[in-house]
């Protein structure tokens, strides 16, 4: 068993300013350029409401419930979804028809005017869906003041879609969400399975922390975290993003395998 990847040291490198800005840069054009492999993330969510184990506000097997939802009535249930490092809010989307407030959070301020633009234009309240330019997973502030409310605890579920791999140390970032969450909420991660170094060229190499997780990683990360409880991964298949050449206008296509990893807070 390999813990290597747990022993980061105290001291960060500037992860944290690289990907703000790489992410400030590509917020304009991410959906549009990666639309068919978010779509697809999208999808593979929403196919696992039951693998995930939260109890939804719109229960999937429940018409009832899901016309009311339709209807514009209140659903039975409140089921909030703490959604971080959340870009543009591909796991607030999947994940929006059956839960009653998403909450983003990500270092970009590009993502994150992102984010609420597309809310607001689904004509969401802010009570519904809405994201704050912020960090939570910084060894030097466990409690950022900004986040220190009520509001930004008790969820009924953490998600990370694809943010892991640019993270200094999975581990500590792991156990502040699971911080967040009511006792008995879930930790939910989306990442690439672990895979060979990315192109010394492209424009994401030096945000990148982590080329990919196994099984293994995973549930060590959520065990030490505390979400360790019916830990479970199911593999998604291969999704295939576009990353500009470059110095052109051309784009290339990398193709990486997922898997979607759930725990529930003990």
């Amino acid at each position: 068993m390999n813990f290597s990847f747990l022993l980061w040291p105290l001291i960060m490198s500037d992860t944290t300013t690289l990907n703000k800005q790489y992410f400030d840069k590509e917020a304009a054009t991410y959906d549009t350029r990666h639309e068919r492999a978010l779509a697809q993330i999208i999808e593979n969510i929403r196919d696992r409401l039951d693998f995930l184990g939260v109890d939804w506000a719109d229960d999937d097997d429940s018409d009832d419930d899901r016309e009311e939802a339709q209807g514009g009535g209140k659903p039975k249930r409140p089921v909030r979804l703490l959604d971080y490092a959340c870009g543009t809010g591909t796991c607030s989307r999947a994940l929006a028809p059956f839960t009653t407030q998403c909450v983003g959070i990500d270092l970009s301020e590009g993502m994150v005017s992102a984010y609420n633009t597309r809310a607001e234009n689904q004509g969401l309240s802010r009570d519904e869906m809405f994201a704050y330019q912020g960090n939570l997973c910084s060894p030097e502030d466990e409690t950022p003041a900004a986040f220190s409310g009520p509001e930004f605890y008790n969820f009924d579920i953490a998600a990370v879609g694809l943010g892991f791999h640019h993270f200094d140390d999975p581990l500590l970032s792991a156990k502040r969400l699971v911080a967040r969450l009511r006792p008995g909420g879930v930790l939910m991660i989306i990442e690439f399975y672990a895979h060979g170094k990315m192109d010394a060229h492209h424009p994401a190499q030096h945000t990148v922390k982590h080329h990919g997780f196994s099984e293994e990683d995973m549930r060590d990360v959520f065990v030490q975290a505390g979400a360790g409880k019916d830990f479970a991964v199911a593999d998604i298949g291969s999704i295939t993003l576009n990353r500009p050449k470059e110095g052109t206008h051309e784009t290339a296509e990398l193709k990486r395998r997922l898997f979607i990893a759930r725990g529930t807070k003990a």
